[in-house]
């Protein structure tokens, strides 16, 4: 848990940063927040979320991380349902977001107000977490994100786990060792917004792996992308189909300018990824393409690597070890390979979750101990994984599910 952080070009060395993540730990603490609590996050991309994330993981607390694009009314309904101990957000947001805090709900906010503005109304996170000694406690059980998802329901649904067991800990990492590559050492691109349950859930994941850079952005920017894993020579990165075309798009010359040899493992999850784009980036990049099929509520499902994706165009991969799944038509029958039904999972090893306020989602969802997020999909005789259809509409912009 002592990544090196590297941000608007300046490098925080682990050393240093886990320092801070220790005074971030106390400052919580002492703003009354346990393992019991939890506490809601309204961050872009920077340093401040990955502290606070990790503060909250060492004290066993859980974190909701929320859009920072909510306007008023979604984000006073997200703070009123999931139950937060504190609010901690941005100080160019704080003005603006001052009338959703619930009556009583105690909020800090981070950084600097914007030049020619009037200070926040909040107290300044930095300041309380700088005028604190670092916590000096053991590391608790890590409870992770609560977070909210929507889809197809309308109202986000928050998605509330119990404390896992030190097993689910240790199979949780080694799912993430696989979907992510991770391994000593990795020098780690995240661009996409970690308010989202995949990026969350890869920049806690690269900060458990030993002497791990992870560089940090706020935005994606094709031929940036390309010049960071040039200039510091990166290894892994997490990336979603749409940035793969935003890139494809680009000149051949600029292609052509960047040396991208030390891509080893690239992460795509989000959405599917068309056979043509994934095979033009692996003729590009290599065989460094790696996609999962997952959820916020179960976790990933499937893995596949490029050469599986290249035998097996627009398959979604072999389910991953221990998990089990099945095709069932609408009153449970078994499919035969190749015919879709409505895909179910049953993953033994990750925590079971129930949603906020509304266990009857959470019950319908499930048939003899395996879950469906209403996907339809099909398996080849290989145990290839095909989606084909969901059951219920959705668009899916750039990863991200939108309510029809």
């Amino acid at each position: 848990m002592k990544p090196t952080l590297i941000f608007e070009g300046r490098t925080l060395e682990r050393e240093a940063f886990f320092e801070r993540v220790m005074r971030a730990a106390a400052a919580l603490q002492a703003q009354g927040i346990t393992s019991a609590d939890t506490v809601a996050l309204m961050l872009r991309n920077t340093p401040h979320v990955i502290e606070l994330m990790l503060a909250l993981r060492w004290l066993g607390a859980t974190w909701c991380p929320i859009n920072w694009h909510f306007k008023l009314d979604e984000l006073r309904y997200i703070l009123g349902d999931c139950g937060a101990r504190l609010f901690i957000a941005e100080a160019p947001l704080a003005h603006e977001l001052h009338a959703a805090l619930p009556p009583g709900m105690p909020a800090l906010q981070v950084g600097a107000a914007p030049a020619g503005s009037a200070a926040g109304p909040w107290p300044s996170w930095d300041a309380v977490r700088d005028a604190t000694a670092p916590c000096t406690d053991a590391a608790g059980t890590p409870r992770g994100p609560m977070l909210y998802t929507s889809g197809t329901t309308g109202r986000p649904k928050g998605i509330r786990r119990q404390a896992p067991s030190p097993e689910q800990v240790a199979r949780t990492l080694e799912r993430s060792r696989l979907c992510y590559g991770l391994e000593p050492g990795m020098r780690a691109l995240l661009n996409a917004p970690i308010y989202h349950s995949a990026p969350n859930a890869y920049a806690v994941g690269v900060t458990q792996a030993e002497g791990a850079t992870l560089l940090l952005e706020q935005r994606f920017d094709a031929e940036r992308t390309l010049q960071l894993i040039e200039q510091h020579r990166l290894t892994h990165a997490y990336l979603v189909p749409t940035l793969y075309v935003r890139l494809l798009r680009l000149p051949d010359d600029v292609k052509r300018k960047y040396d991208l040899s030390s891509m080893r493992h690239v992460s795509s999850t989000g959405s599917p990824c068309a056979p043509e784009v994934k095979r033009a980036m692996i003729d590009w990049w290599g065989p460094v393409f790696n996609e999962c099929y997952g959820s916020s509520e179960l976790g990933y499902m499937t893995f596949t690597t490029s050469a599986e994706a290249l035998a097996k165009p627009g398959t979604a991969g072999r389910a991953l070890p221990e998990c089990e799944l099945a095709i069932l038509d609408e009153h449970g029958r078994a499919m035969a390979p190749g015919e879709p039904g409505l895909i179910y999972a049953r993953q033994p090893g990750m925590v079971d979750f129930s949603y906020q306020g509304n266990d009857g989602a959470r019950r319908a969802m499930e048939r003899d101990g395996f879950l469906t997020m209403g996907d339809v999909g099909y398996l080849d005789r290989d145990g290839y994984l095909f989606i084909v259809d969901r059951s219920a509409d959705m668009v899916i912009s750039g990863g991200v599910n939108i309510y029809p």
